[in-house]
């Protein structure tokens, strides 16, 4: 008895001691997303199956692009991260600070499958658009009986006191739609002045915000039939049950990209890789569109006609797009925003 039972005790010994092992040898990448329902999102959408597919662990830290730069910056010499994701741009300032390392087309299969505008950096670090919001026009369907087609619209007579601008300097979505109306007003990243007069002609007839959730009460209220800002947006005001539609006017719409990024000296370089060409298979693109409406990135991903109808798909429209400098952004965003506030002032 005393023998059966060491020997019990043993092959339980050893049993665990192999299950402890193989549960250390599986692998972990670690990841950043940006934390409550889009992370849940992207648990269903790419982290999950990634995990059951390849018998890896994803660790997540839940943090916002410029947390994640700062956790990047602050790691330099011993990297935590094997993959950043990053929205509004940062990954241009963390690739050519050499916090992020370069990809080749080849060390991706769904390379080819790409929108050109979403691998256009990844030679220089900076990683793939997985997704990406498009800014255009926001108008409210039961007051505008013509959809607008243009950046121009904003100054017609009929949407005089039902103009909503969001605030250039503390709202990227806000800067970008401003960048876009410069450029239709004749203006570039080298000179903003046409932009300047162009709001500052409009703004007796609009109102001003500066966070997102005033967009939604201003709409529900009736106070906004018209408004630049992002196609997801849209999505969640309908959600709402407001009467709200996306248009991309004729002159193009604003990327505002969301990135996957190879962290430089990434302590599982193989798995990271597979990570982001996972990230940007056609599957998680459509999902990504059906989930949020963000704009799909690989040219394969198919979307039902409702889906479609609320986001910027098809080579034509996507043809389209406009995407502003990044770097030019953050050089020149400080003065930008002294020159905004200046402006709206008056």
């Amino acid at each position: 008895m005393k023998t059966r039972k060491l020997f019990a005790g043993t092959a339980g010994l050893l049993a665990a001691l192999a299950f402890g092992h193989t549960a250390s040898a599986q692998e972990t990448l670690v990841i950043n997303s940006f934390g409550g329902s889009y992370e849940e999102t992207h648990r269903a959408l790419v982290i999950t199956q990634f995990e059951e597919m390849y018998n890896v662990k994803v660790e997540v830290v839940t943090a916002y692009s410029a947390d994640a730069l700062a956790q990047l910056r602050a790691q330099r010499d011993n990297p935590q991260f094997d993959v950043v994701h990053f929205s509004g741009g940062l990954e241009h300032g963390a690739a050519s600070e050499g916090l992020l390392e370069p990809i080749k087309p080849e060390e991706l299969t769904n390379y080819e499958n790409m929108y050109p505008f979403a691998v256009a950096g990844i030679d220089k670090g900076i990683g793939p658009m997985y997704s990406t919001a498009v800014i255009g026009l926001l108008y409210n369907t039961e007051q505008v009986e013509t959809p607008p087609t243009s950046w121009m619209d904003v100054t017609k007579p009929a949407y005089a006191d039902r103009v909503l601008l969001t605030d250039a300097a503390s709202n990227t979505y806000g800067l970008l739609g401003f960048l876009m109306m410069n450029q239709v007003a004749g203006g570039s990243l080298d000179d903003i002045e046409p932009g300047l007069e162009f709001v500052k002609d409009i703004l007796p007839n609009s109102m001003l915000v500066s966070k997102s959730p005033e967009i939604q009460q201003n709409f529900a209220q009736g106070n906004a039939w018209i408004a630049p800002y992002a196609q997801d947006y849209a999505y969640t005001l309908t959600k709402a049950g407001l009467p709200v539609k996306f248009v991309q006017p004729e002159e193009g719409g604003v990327l505002a990209p969301i990135t996957v990024n190879l962290v430089a000296g990434a302590k599982n370089r193989d798995l990271a890789l597979k990570f982001i060409d996972f990230s940007i298979r056609a599957e998680a693109s459509k999902g990504w569109a059906e989930a949020l409406r963000y704009t799909p990135t690989n040219r394969l991903a198919e979307l039902s006609d409702d889906v479609a109808a609320e986001v910027v798909y098809g080579e034509e429209a996507v043809a389209k797009l406009v995407s502003f400098d990044a770097n030019a952004i953050a050089t020149n965003r400080a003065a930008w925003n002294e020159a905004w506030t200046r402006a709206i002032a008056q």
